[in-house]
């Protein structure tokens, strides 16, 4: 797989994976050969990656409608615009697939799979529960994980590489939590310029013949309240005063709790969890770059509406004709349009 991974394969105990303050494993020496823990690291020459940024279908004006969290209060910009940092997560997200998905279509067992994740997203089963379901359903060994990546490059959601390039730019800090698998996270943090000490996933183990064992149990998004647990670190370890997280599923939701994410933005651009979008603070259903005009907006006193149809076009426009009026905010005054 030139210019997209290296895989480097460490021998390890299960007992010798210790925590550091980040919730991620530590390797400790170990004589063992049970299990092996397949790091994948990205290589310099990103050149063979294939920047995949696909359109998801609009939702039609109606089904917004629905809900009355598409236009975000005075507070929830507020707190938009002065995040310290912001947290994504990748399935159905940064990504407009189910990574976990693809890869069980890929080995021949897509179907059975998928209504898996479709119940944990919509949070009617415990994650860890479905977690375990699902890669028994076809347990992948190394061989076909090494296959899929090379043959299924990242697939990026619209407007992602914009908002995370501009949230870099002002000085933000961008972390991808997933309850996927760091085999297949590492190349889309990659893509994104996001370091690799910014990710909070899960990790497939392989025995010494590349043979699939499980998934280590001790990662924070191995289970459910993963999410908020990671949340809770990142905001420890680094002081944020404020934190956003930006989801689909029941487990992005749940990060949004007392020492956790300050505002929980429901994006619905991939697929819309009708419960998680409307306990969200706010619901985006258009491209991710979309968020771009809030934040440049506020607090600017210029009207956030022509940037909205500039960035989103015809989909927001049928959504604000739909509208009576619109409460544009700025830090001097509130104007109806």
């Amino acid at each position: 797989m030139e210019g997209l991974i290296c895989a480097r394969i460490n021998q390890i105990c299960p007992n010798s994976l210790k925590k550091n303050p980040f919730g991620s494993p530590v390797l400790s020496p170990c004589l063992a050969r049970r299990v092996s823990v397949i790091h994948f690291g990205t290589m310099s020459n990103l050149k063979s990656f294939t920047r995949v940024a696909t359109s998801t279908q609009p939702l039609e004006t109606t089904t917004i409608g629905r809900f009355d969290n598409t236009l975000p209060s005075k507070e929830v910009l507020d707190v938009w615009k002065n995040a310290s940092a912001v947290c994504f997560d990748v399935d159905s997200t940064v990504c407009v697939d189910e990574g976990i998905d693809e890869l069980a279509e890929f080995c021949g067992a897509g179907k059975a799979v998928a209504e898996w994740t479709a119940r944990a997203m919509g949070g009617s089963v415990p994650f860890e529960e479905a977690l375990a379901a699902r890669l028994s359903l076809f347990k992948p060994s190394l061989s076909q994980v090494q296959d899929f990546l090379e043959k299924r490059p990242p697939r990026l959601s619209p407007g992602i590489d914009q908002l995370v390039n501009n949230l870099k730019l002002n000085n933000k800090d961008v972390y991808l939590i997933s309850g996927g698998f760091r085999q297949m996270i590492n190349p889309v943090a990659s893509i994104l310029g996001i370091p690799l000490e910014n990710i909070f996933a899960n990790q497939l183990l392989f025995g010494d013949s590349g043979e699939f064992l499980g998934f280590d149990v001790n990662e924070p998004t191995s289970r459910s309240g993963g999410k908020a647990v990671a949340v809770q670190i990142i905001r420890k370890t680094h002081g944020y005063k404020s934190l956003v997280m930006i989801g689909d599923g029941a487990t992005d939701l749940e990060a949004r709790k007392p020492g956790g994410a300050d505002l929980f933005v429901c994006y619905g651009g991939v697929q819309l969890r009708e419960a998680v979008a409307a306990n969200a603070d706010w619901l985006n259903c258009n491209s991710l770059s979309s968020l771009l005009a809030w934040r440049a907006s506020f607090g600017s006193g210029r009207d956030v509406v022509p940037l909205l149809l500039k960035i989103t076009g015809s989909l927001w426009k049928r959504h604000l004709q739909s509208l009576h009026c619109i409460a544009i905010y700025s830090n001097q005054s509130t104007s109806k349009k």
